[in-house]
């Protein structure tokens, strides 16, 4: 695991775009594995403003959800499907043929999360995941105590988890869905790299489990830990708990150019 401490969110999105922008000029059609909430928002900025700058074209690019929740009727702004469109394939001049999601309006939930586990190994698996990590450790909605070895499904999200969405449904709580489908654990770790960006001191317990804690359930993301490829990305005040802080530091400064993300 590689651990990048940066010195503001703004610097830690246009890292992570960069290492996007290589990998669809060495893979144009490549498969990236997006993620919703606030803390992703300046990777997807930083990124399109290299497509308009001409330094990238994603043109063939192909973009898939990370989770979805389970219950919100189809266009609901807040549905994730919704906001990848919004945030993610318009600003990027991608088709909405380019962009897969599991439904969660459908009738069939668990087939719904069998199809979409499915649907991603025949797109031929996701070559870049972002991920983002809750305070509690989760990442995706695999709360904690979920199966590191688990596949995309529905799971119930915890009161906390739904608290910290409620700013996203006008601060009512009651809004917020309680199911969600999501990528599971092992669906998250067969994606070829995967990158962690966390911002903000409330990450930094969280991000101190994950990279220097035991792989634990109780800390979804410290399976990133298994991983042979996984970045995380924070800035200082996400790395404040972070015991091994200069060492990450080090690593980083010597590391060579042509080494990438």
């Amino acid at each position: 695991m590689e651990v990048v401490i940066v010195p503001d969110a703004a610097a830690g999105g246009d890292i992570i775009a960069e290492a996007m922008s290589a990998l669809l000029r060495r893979k144009p059609d490549a498969l990236l594995g997006v993620a919703t909430g606030s803390t992703p928002l300046p990777v997807y900025e930083a990124l399109a403003a290299r497509v308009r700058a001409g330094s990238v074209d994603a043109t063939r690019a192909r973009v898939c959800q990370l989770d979805e929740y389970v219950g919100l009727p189809t266009g609901h702004p807040e549905s994730y499907r919704s906001v990848v469109l919004r945030e993610v394939v318009e600003p990027l001049g991608l088709s909405v043929e380019s962009f897969m999601g599991p439904d969660g309006a459908a009738d069939d939930i668990l087939g719904a999360c069998a199809d979409y586990d499915a649907a991603l190994a025949a797109a031929g698996g996701v070559d870049l995941q972002l991920l983002g990590i809750g305070t509690d450790g989760h990442i995706g909605f695999n709360e904690p105590c979920s199966s590191l070895a688990s596949r995309t499904r529905i799971k119930t999200l915890t009161e906390q988890t739904r608290v910290d969405n409620a700013r996203f449904f006008d601060g009512d709580i009651a809004q917020v869905p309680h199911h969600v489908i999501t990528q599971g654990i092992g669906t998250i770790l067969e994606a070829r790299h995967l990158v962690l960006l966390a911002t903000g001191e409330g990450k930094a317990e969280a991000v101190a489990q994950t990279v220097e804690g035991p792989i634990a359930a109780v800390v979804p993301a410290s399976a990133l830990q298994l991983h042979p490829h996984a970045t995380v990305v924070v800035d200082e005040a996400a790395a404040s708990k972070l015991k091994l802080a200069p060492y990450f530091r080090a690593t980083y400064a010597a590391k060579p150019a042509w080494q990438g993300l």
